[in-house]
């Protein structure tokens, strides 16, 4: 992506419990000049909708394969009871 300056996209992940994970995900830009500043804030409002799309959608998969490791889990569980 060409832009007025630097710019990257960093993601920092904790566990925040049993299961659980605090995700922060923080944008900078280093301007090239005043134009360059201009074009951020610019823009601003429209990266708030992207960068929060990003998270919801790392949410979903995260949720989605805790779900199909919790299944995995069950029927491993479900066959061992069998087997015994």
């Amino acid at each position: 992506m060409k832009l007025p300056g630097r710019a990257w996209l960093e993601f920092e992940v904790q566990e925040s419990g049993p299961g659980r994970s605090l995700v922060r995900q923080t944008a900078m830009f280093d301007p090239l000049g005043l134009a360059s500043l201009a074009y951020w804030h610019g823009i601003y409002p429209l990266h708030v909708r992207i960068f929060a799309g990003i998270l919801r959608a790392l949410a979903r998969q995260g949720e989605m394969r805790a779900s199909r490791r919790q299944a995995v889990l069950h029927q491993s569980e479900s066959t061992s009871a069998c087997i015994d």
